[in-house]
């Protein structure tokens, strides 16, 4: 069957994106592999109207409501390819079925590749966390901890010191110079080093982390800024990217429309800077130029 168009990623882009698609009575395939980014979070913050909810909870209420809309279709799959096809694109899945669209919209998001720490992946969307707007109201006012991915940590640190006392844990990865030192003391952060052994949930609600040298220090909860990959191939048709400094981006202009005519990309893809109300928007503006090319284009 041939759709007006395909949204791969089911998650809060790509159901946004296909909304606004449905609500122009155009035919709509969302193709969704079932691993959102968020799925290690038990909660969601930030997001106007649905605070405090499972993002799992929201999700499963937003795919209810697009499916009430008799254009949309939903598979469960991993899109594995797409290509140019005629005046549009064929998308097949890992199994080889095959999917027409005349627009292609990705919301594929990206992958967390986190710090190699035992302990650290158990804990993530925890408390080890990476974003304080989404998650830091909840642990603040106690000791919290930063675990640098490199220099620029320091820019993390200084900004989570706005939600409690925090530790700066180097991981051995760096030593701060003499400007880097005068930060550090401005903001009241500590300076710790060593390199880190493991994380350790605490039994109540926090984490012990470890040192090397059998040191170790409690904090409420660990922020990290891991690298991020995207985690599908489909924008490697020939989309551009941009490289920030932890992972490329889709490039898309303030339509989201991509270097590849008749591509569209929101959400984490498609932005350096990530959250659920940033990927909303984005799909939704996805979904309206998607339709709107489809009828100006």
């Amino acid at each position: 069957m041939q759709y007006d168009v395909i949204v791969v990623g089911g998650s809060f882009a790509g159901l946004s994106a296909a909304m606004y698609a449905a609500r122009g009575r155009r035919k709509v395939l969302v193709i969704d592999a079932g691993q959102p980014r968020n799925r290690f979070a038990e909660h969601s913050h930030g997001f106007f109207g649905q605070d405090g909810r499972a993002p799992s909870d929201i999700l499963g209420q937003a795919r209810a409501q697009l499916l009430a809309y008799p254009s949309v279709r939903m598979i469960e799959g991993r899109a594995a390819r797409a290509a140019i096809a005629g005046n549009g694109f064929e998308v097949r899945m890992d199994d080889g079925e095959g999917f027409g669209g005349t627009r292609l919209v990705l919301a594929t998001g990206v992958r967390d590749i986190l710090p190699d720490v035992p302990g650290l992946a158990a804990q993530w969307g925890k408390t080890v966390l990476h974003c304080p707007y989404c998650h830091g109201y909840e642990v603040a006012g106690g000791p919290l901890g930063v675990l640098a991915t490199g220099p620029m940590s320091l820019h993390q640190a200084e900004l989570i010191s706005d939600w409690g006392d925090v530790t700066l844990f180097a991981d051995g990865l760096f030593e701060p110079d003499a400007d880097q030192a005068l930060i550090l003391e401005k903001r009241n952060i500590q300076f710790e080093p060593a390199k880190v052994s493991e994380v350790q949930d605490n039994g109540s609600g926090g984490l012990v982390v470890r040192l090397d040298g059998n040191s170790s220090a409690s904090v409420r909860a660990l922020f990290t800024a891991p690298r991020n990959v995207m985690a599908s191939p489909l924008a490697e048709l020939g989309c551009a990217f941009n490289e920030g400094p932890l992972g490329r981006a889709i490039v898309v202009d303030d339509k989201q429309q991509t270097s590849v005519p008749g591509i569209f990309a929101a959400g984490d893809a498609a932005r350096l800077m990530h959250n659920i109300a940033f990927a909303v928007s984005g799909g939704a503006m996805a979904g309206v130029a998607a339709h709107q090319s489809l009828v100006f284009g």
